[in-house]
């Protein structure tokens, strides 16, 4: 799927979400334009959607934006797709089903806003359901765009009478999945930063992780088939917490965030015999309550007024769901979905409200009987300072470092690059890839030598300066943001040692 979009004069960055039908499949977000214009481009690789394309779709992109006479721009877009008729060696789901508020047929967007909708849905599962996974969708939005630099509840008055109300639940979050009231996994969003986030000149030309693909999370959930074949309705259910403080140094884990949360989901279904019906014992689910410790110092200064507020957030949690399948042919075998995450996160808000430092560290590994693991790791650290001295105007300063070291193994639902690139016996050798940049496309050849990859290693950091300034009848932005992007193969060998970077 190739995403072209042109922009000329001013804009906030944008949020769009292309449907196929009630189905979320690509999550992306708009560039801010210059007066002189820009243009972008992003492809997607979509063969994870194979049944979704074998069939008439009704394609839905919504991308909301706003034009007056401060904002000018509109987004000029073309979605283009190319279908390739070489054979897919990677196994593709039988069905798909959206979690999501299915209004396609109203021509209209499927996401749900949290914490305002429900967001769950019924279903009966196919009995001969023999693997399922989960994958989800989650960003914040409005008072929930910048969540992790959020204030405890009984803290958002620290500098009302200098700055007003601070947002709340806490600079933590967790997404969560619920199957019929349990929780079957979770994940803390990575923090995606928009190209107007922070200080808008971070971000010209380099765009921050992920924020022209918002990625998903995959939950695997074959553990819960032996419930899910019995032929009823099931429910699933996303929900966003943060945490809710009693103002004495204690927390705990809360059903409800600021406004708000856009998230979908989609339960990819890989299915036996017809007729079939999948069998075994009930999930088991060992989910204790996370770890929480909150802790939180606020200072005066001579008149008595708050100076600054510090606080810090450990959040450690662990989920285990298991059981034993029997399939269609007798095959009886244990399944399980293995999570662990810790996080932590310190803020420092100085100057009366003004100034905030942001120290975030987070690290999870998932963990599934079919294989597939995922390790991920991610920093974050931002500097910024925010006046309206003089009057009318708007300056913003701020310093960013972030990284990001994730390593995947095993039969993911959303494959690395990397593993795209496994020997396809369709595809003559040696194979031509195709970099489409200007002025022409440049061809890559890939050796009929290609290492088989099981999984990729990807490690990436950018670190970068900028100042913004707004008044009356002008606006300036300067930046620089260098970025480093490192890629490896974890290739399988006929060794005791099976895989080896």
């Amino acid at each position: 799927m190739n995403f072209t979009v042109t922009s000329k004069g001013r804009q906030f960055d944008r949020l769009g979400l292309m449907y196929l039908g009630d189905i979320e499949v690509f999550r992306t977000s708009t560039a801010e334009p210059t007066s002189n214009g820009i243009v972008w481009t992003y492809i997607k690789e979509m063969d994870q959607y194979e049944f979704l394309w074998k069939t008439e779709q009704k394609i839905i992109f919504d991308l909301g934006n706003l034009i007056d006479s401060t904002y000018t721009a509109p987004f000029d877009t073309l979605l283009t797709a190319t279908f390739f008729t070489v054979a897919n060696t990677k196994p593709a789901a039988d069905q798909i089903l959206p979690i999501s508020a299915r209004r396609s047929v109203d021509n209209g967007p499927s996401a749900f806003s949290l914490p305002s909708d429900n967001a769950s849905v019924t279903y009966q599962i196919p009995q001969n359901a023999e693997r399922a996974i989960v994958s989800l969708s989650a960003c914040g939005q409005a008072t929930e765009e910048f969540w992790y630099t959020n204030v405890y509840n009984s803290e958002v008055n620290t500098f009302a009478d200098q700055i007003g109300a601070l947002y709340g639940h806490s600079p933590f979050r967790e997404v969560q999945l619920l199957i019929d009231g349990q929780i079957a996994g979770a994940f803390v969003p990575n923090p995606v930063i928009f190209t107007g986030g922070i200080a808008p000149g971070l971000w010209r030309p380099i765009v921050g992780f992920d924020a022209f693909d918002l990625k998903e999370t995959e939950i695997d959930v074959t553990p819960w088939l032996p419930l899910l074949c019995d032929g009823a309705s099931h429910t699933f259910e996303i929900r966003v917490g943060g945490l809710n403080d009693d103002g004495e140094g204690k927390a705990s884990l809360s059903d409800t965030v600021g406004s708000s949360w856009i998230v979908t989901g989609k339960i990819f279904l890989f299915l036996g015999p017809e007729g079939s019906v999948t069998s075994g014992t009930p999930p088991m689910i060992d989910t204790p309550q996370p770890l929480i410790t909150i802790d939180s110092q606020i200072t005066t200064n001579s008149t008595g007024a708050n100076e600054t507020l510090s606080y810090t957030t450990v959040y450690q949690r662990y989920i285990s769901v298991s059981s034993t399948i029997k399939t269609s042919n007798g095959t009886t075998y244990p399944t399980f979905w293995k999570q662990d995450f810790n996080f932590t996160n310190t803020n420092i808000i100085s100057s009366q409200g003004v100034s905030q430092f942001t120290d975030q560290h987070f690290r999870s590994h998932d963990l599934s009987s079919s294989g597939y693991t995922n390790s991920f790791d991610t920093d974050l650290q931002i500097n910024s300072t925010f006046s309206t001295s003089p009057p009318d105007t708007i300056s913003i300063n701020a310093i960013i470092t972030r990284g990001i070291s994730s390593i995947f193994l095993g039969p993911s639902i959303f494959p690395s690059p990397l593993q795209q690139l496994e020997p396809n016996p369709g595809i003559p050798n040696p194979r031509n890839l195709y970099l489409y940049a200007r002025p022409q496309p440049y061809p890559v050849i890939i050796p009929p030598t290609l290492p088989n990859f099981i999984g990729t290693h990807e490690f990436t950091v950018q670190t970068g300066i900028a100042s913004y300034f707004s008044g009356p009848n002008r606006s300036t932005s300067t930046g620089e943001l260098g970025q480093t992007f490192v890629i490896k193969g974890w290739e399988r060998r006929d060794e005791p040692n099976d895989g080896t970077e």
